[in-house]
Order: C-alpha cells, then sequence, then structure tokens
C-alpha cells in the first residue's frame, strides 16, 4: 500500500471513530484517558528503550542541544504527562454545555451548544509529550486525531500509540479515534494534508519552516502559530530584582521552546541600574547578549546586534538587548518584531501595566510574571494542543473549550417564516 493510500485510510477511519467519540459521555473518555494515564507509568521502561533509538538516531543526524532536550523522554517526562491527561480527566466536558440561551419575540427559542471539531490533523516535530497531549486533549473535547510527529521521534510516538490505542480498544472504542502516522517520509505529511474530505483542522506544532509548509501545502483550514518572538519590557520605577528573576527565568529555564524571552526591553532611566548585574547573570548561564548601541556601552561584553536579531527567534542561550526611551518605543518596537504569541512588563506602576495589556498585541500578556507561563497547563486549560497566534477560531493556548466549536440549535412550537 503506497503512502497516500495509507493516509487516506487513516483518514476514513478517524471520521468514522470521530461519530463514536463525538458521542460518548464523559465518564467513558475519562475512564480512557486514565488506561493511558496508567499504562505509562507501567510502560514507563518500554517507552524510555524507545526513546533511545529516536535519541540515536536524532545525534547521528546532528540535530541541535535544544532539539535533542525536546525528543528526550525521561522518567520526569513521562510522570509529566501522566499528570497531564489526569489534569485533562479533572477539567469539566466542554460537549454539550450550552453558551447561550435567548427567546425571540416569534416564540423560538434559540440557543448555541458546544460540539467537537471532528477530525483534527496535528503535525508537530520531536517532543514526543505532544503525541499524549494532543491525544488527551481530542479524545476529552469528543475528537478524532491523526498525529503525525517528527521523523527524529518515530519510535517513541508508535510506542505512544500502541498505549493510546489499546486503551481504546479495552474500553470498545475504535482505534481509528487516536492514530499515529507510521513513517518517517516527508510526503505523508502532503498526503494529510490533502484529505479535506475527512479532515476537519490542521494544527502544526514546530519551527517557523514547518508552519509556513503546511499553511502553503495545506487543502484544510490551519491554525497557525509561526514563531515565538517573546519580549520582556522594563519599566521606569520597576523592582528590579524582580525584573531580574523574571528576564532570567524567561530566558534560562528552557530557552528552546517558543514562550522563551528573545529580546529584553529596558527602559533607559532603570538601563545603567539594571543591565551591569542583569548581565552578569545572563554571562554566568552561558547567554551571548546582543545589544543595541546604547546596551553595548553599559554592558561592554554584549556583541553588537545586527537588523537580522531584533525579529529573530533563537531557540538558544542568545538575548537581544535594547534600552527605550519610553514606553511607547517599547510598545513600537513590539509591534514591529513581536510574534503576537507573549509580551510581558515589570512595572510597579498599575496605569502602566494596564496600557500595556490594553496595547500590546499577543496571544498571552503578562504584568510582572515571565512569558513562560504562556502555557495551557500553567493557565489552567490542563495540557495544550499547541498556542494559536491567529485569531480565528482561538488565540493562545488551545485546551479543551479550544478543541471545540458551537452549532445553533431552535427550539419551536410550530413557527412558520412570513
Amino acid at each position: 500500500m503506497s503512502i497516500e493510500e495509507t493516509i487516506r485510510e487513516m483518514a476514513m477511519a478517524a471520521k468514522g471513530a470521530a461519530k463514536v467519540v463525538a458521542g460518548l459521555k464523559t465518564n467513558k473518555k475519562n475512564e480512557v484517558l486514565e488506561r493511558v494515564a496508567q499504562e505509562l507509568v507501567d510502560g514507563a521502561d518500554t517507552i524510555k528503550q524507545e526513546n533511545e533509538k529516536d535519541l540515536a538516531y536524532a545525534r547521528e543526524k546532528g540535530l541541535s542541544d535544544a532539539m535533542i532536550d525536546r525528543l528526550t523522554v525521561s522518567d520526569a517526562v513521562i510522570d509529566s504527562m501522566a499528570n497531564g491527561l489526569r489534569d485533562v480527566i479533572a477539567l469539566p466536558d466542554p460537549v454539550g454545555g450550552v453558551t447561550g440561551m435567548w427567546l425571540r419575540p416569534n416564540g423560538l427559542q434559540v440557543g448555541r451548544v458546544r460540539i467537537p471539531l471532528g477530525v483534527i490533523g496535528m503535525i508537530y516535530e520531536a517532543r514526543p509529550n505532544a503525541t499524549i497531549d494532543a491525544a488527551g486533549l481530542c479524545l476529552k473535547a469528543g475528537n478524532a486525531v491523526i498525529l503525525r510527529g517528527g521523523s527524529e521521534a518515530l519510535y517513541s510516538n508508535t510506542i505512544l500509540a500502541r498505549i493510546i490505542q489499546r486503551a481504546l480498544r479495552e474500553a470498545g472504542l475504535p482505534e481509528g479515534a487516536a492514530q499515529v502516522v507510521p513513517v518517517r517520509d516527508r510526503s505523508a505529511v502532503n498526503a494529510l494534508l490533502a484529505q479535506e474530505d475527512s479532515v476537519d483542522l490542521i494544527i502544526p506544532r514546530g519551527g517557523e519552516g514547518l508552519i509556513r509548509f503546511v499553511v502553503e501545502n495545506s487543502k484544510i483550514p490551519v491554525l497557525k502559530h509561526y514563531k515565538g518572538v517573546c519580549h520582556v519590557y522594563v519599566d521606569e520605577g520597576a523592582d528590579l530584582d524582580m525584573a531580574e528573576n523574571i528576564s532570567y527565568n524567561a530566558k534560562v529555564q528552557r530557552p528552546g521552546v517558543c514562550n522563551a524571552m528573545e529580546t529584553l526591553l529596558v527602559h533607559e532611566a532603570v538601563a545603567e541600574s539594571f543591565l551591569p548585574q542583569m548581565a552578569g547573570r545572563f554571562t554566568e548561564a552561558a547567554v551571548e547578549l546582543r545589544g543595541c548601541p546604547k546596551t553595548c556601552r553599559i554592558v561592554p561584553e554584549a556583541k553588537q546586534a545586527a537588523d537580522e536579531d531584533w525579529p529573530a527567534e533563537y531557540l538558544d542561550l542568545v538575548l537581544a538587548v535594547k534600552v527605550v526611551s519610553s514606553m511607547d518605543e517599547a510598545i513600537e518596537h513590539i509591534a514591529r518584531y513581536g510574534s503576537a504569541h507573549t509580551e510581558a512588563i515589570v512595572t510597579s506602576d498599575y496605569g502602566r501595566a494596564r496600557r500595556f495589556l490594553r496595547e500590546v498585541d499577543a496571544s498571552v500578556v503578562l504584568v510582572n510574571a515571565s512569558t513562560r507561563f504562556n502555557d495551557g497547563g500553567e493557565l489552567g486549560l490542563g495540557a495544550e494542543i499547541g498556542i494559536s497566534t491567529s485569531k480565528l477560531h482561538a488565540y493562545g493556548p488551545m485546551g479543551l473549550e479550544e478543541l471545540t466549536t458551537t452549532k445553533f440549535v431552535v427550539f419551536g412550537d410550530g413557527q412558520v417564516r412570513t
């Protein structure tokens, strides 16, 4: 069977399974997720053995340390996957929820009810934990899902798919509700993007190149998230100890993820006080600083930033730093170079905080907190399937509710239109 035929059969199986999953009661969906969570823990050794095959492949291919970090499945990652599923179990089921009901003058009762999207195609790089996150969220929201992980994670994703499908089978549900594309060949992505008759939404998760490829080649609606060019702006009058801790966390805690800070903006009123100590801490963490002329004067060890540094998503221990003359300049810089992902301000002024929240356009805007909190789990959504930087049909982390849509329901007692 060709790759195209394999993907077409998977899509048709998912479409059939979606009808079954859409009608499941909450306790049945939770039962499947609990089975998967327990089998993840019980099968940890086998999962790690399969993951080692992927890590060897990744090293042979010369993948970056950041990509290998995303690819690695440790005991802590397995526990996190299981706990993430249990977080999803604990969340309210959005399916069937009534979002509004109103009475028309002619006596019709009109309402809107949440329903699953249908079949979701997920295309992503590395991150085997995304396989579990996506499957768990899609199933709880009543959707079927086809998962196409990166070629570097094939063994990890395959063993995780077996665990999910075994749980579905044991619960008497179709295995087509959660499938992993079983080949590395990139033509499988093109084949999946052509299944507009069976797949309702494509969610790509990975680097900008992958997402642009998906958008340019898909016949199916795509939820976009090109890159995370995230800023922290340290305002005049900010608590500089707080600003230091937030900036350090935003850059260093995990630099290879989309919600890591890529540019630090500092008001000129605090730059002389803040930057030398902040730079010293970054230097100890092996962060390469690329600064504007004012930054380089204050921090001589910083390299001169080039034009291409301001829109850059480094996903590494590299940071652009700019001293700004005002909040206006900071907001203008973010508007020009940001990616509508995550933006943060550190300030002691309530009015300026409110202005930043109002005027900065990003899927998550934070006051006095690290950009690293733009995450479904951290924001109380349970595990997330991705972060949308487009505004249709969701903006920001996509949890359960964002994996549903609404339909109108109308109750009448014989009305006809005149």
